[in-house]
């Protein structure tokens, strides 16, 4: 048990000394021992889903109690399904392929020796989240799969689902043989233990940020850990003039409107001034139930679209928002999403390929789509798995990230007795 009177710096220091060694041990595990602990934990969530409903409906109660929206209180909730759906996830990391050991590449110098690099663990991660309790299960589960062990802070609204979530997990690894210290929990909901976690850079080599704009803000500004940051999903459907239009009308409600609250969904709609069906794409927007804030031209195809600020440009809205403005071509596109894009997903419409190809090369992206919906921008789409998050940053990993982002590698040398002259 932890000792709730330490100071947040006592208490994480605790958790990353706990957490190194239980690395080490995973660091010499085999990929069967690490699958199959990630089973027993799956089984465990299942056989405690209602020890974990039940905390949940704690949790629920008191985040009415305080207001949380609706929005949040539907990412809050669980149920059995949601449960299931949990422990299947847990289910499907487990088998997914093993990135540990493999070999990235490899070269014979011309003295002899033979240089290769291998995909190894990072060592000790800490991720920090807000109101989704399966991140508890999604997180740990990737990040031992890969060789990792994790410090988990979850948000005060989750509290109770995330210490039942924990429990369920610990059991299932410690089963399996494995430190169940591998998937640790910060124990409080002091917001000085975030602090503290952050400044442990003896014993945290990644910190993960799961949340809203503010909660990334902090974790950049205070943090002497690397960070793998989300930022905003300011991402932008483009429909170019060469669009065919049932595709364009398709794609750009789908983006926007098949699920409004998610990091990909298109927020900014830039149409062709050539694109001859642009009123048609608005009024299937509106028609959708989405409201439509848009440019002077945009404003004047339907007496329902209200007038954009410059601010609904450089708006995430997950909502039923979208703005819209009429571009002088691909270069006026461009233009526009290098002005103010989030660098998460962008998309073209267009059937000229050579137009595509421009786009895709041109747009500074995690993700660049051509004739797809942003909301695609998923690692499970991916085919990854489930994902820790999609990295909008330049360093380490970038898009999606799942198990490979969550390894590093190390240089092998392999002489046959070679001494440098």
């Amino acid at each position: 048990m932890n000792d709730l009177t330490q100071t947040p710096e006592m208490l994480i220091a605790t958790l990353g000394a706990r957490a190194r060694r239980a690395a080490a041990v995973l660091a010499s595990a085999t990929d069967a021992q690490k699958a199959d602990a990630l089973r027993r934990a799956a089984q465990a969530l299942r056989d405690q889903s209602a020890r974990i409903v039940a905390a949940n409906a704690r949790d629920m109660e008191n985040a009415a109690a305080n207001g949380l929206s609706p929005a949040m209180l539907d990412r809050l909730k669980l149920n059995d399904a949601r449960v299931e759906a949990t422990a299947a996830g847990v289910d499907q990391v487990a088998s997914l392929d093993n990135p540990l050991g493999s070999v990235i590449d490899r070269q014979v110098r011309p003295n002899g020796m033979e240089l290769s690099r291998v995909r190894v663990p990072l060592g000790v991660i800490g991720i920090i989240y807000e109101s989704r309790p399966n991140v508890t299960a999604d997180a740990a589960a990737l990040c031992l799969r890969a060789g990792n062990a994790v410090i988990l802070r979850g948000g005060s609204e989750a509290k109770e689902s995330n210490r039942a979530i924990h429990a369920a997990m610990a059991e299932g690894i410690a089963a399996a043989g494995l430190p169940a210290d591998a998937v640790q929990l910060v124990p409080t909901t002091d917001r000085a233990a975030v602090g503290a976690l952050l400044k442990a850079s003896d014993y945290v080599d990644l910190i993960v940020p799961r949340g809203g704009k503010s909660l990334v803000a902090r974790v950049q500004e205070e943090a002497r850990v690397p960070v793998l940051a989300h930022l905003d999903g300011i991402n932008h459907s483009y429909v170019d003039g060469a669009a065919d239009p049932a595709m364009a009308q398709k794609l750009v409600v789908n983006a926007k409107m098949r699920r409004t609250g998610i990091c990909g969904a298109t927020e900014t709609v830039l149409i062709d001034r050539a694109y001859g069906q642009a009123p048609a794409l608005v009024k299937a927007l509106l028609d959708a139930k989405c409201a439509v804030r848009g440019d002077e031209a945009v404003q004047a195809m339907d007496s329902r679209v209200t007038p954009a600020s410059d601010e609904d440009w450089d708006t995430e809205y997950l909502d039923a928002i979208a703005s819209i403005r009429l571009v002088d071509g691909l270069d006026d596109a461009l233009a526009h999403i290098a002005a103010h894009a989030s660098h998460h997903t962008d998309a073209i419409i267009t059937e000229d390929a050579e137009r595509a190809e421009r786009f895709l090369n041109a747009v500074d992206s995690a993700i660049v789509m051509w004739n797809a919906s942003t909301q695609f921008a998923d690692g499970g789409e991916f085919g990854l798995g489930a994902e820790i998050g999609i990295s909008t940053g330049r360093l380490h990993a970038r898009g999606p990230v799942a198990l490979e982002g969550l390894t590093t590698y190390k240089w092998l040398v392999r002489g046959t007795g070679q001494a440098r002259p």
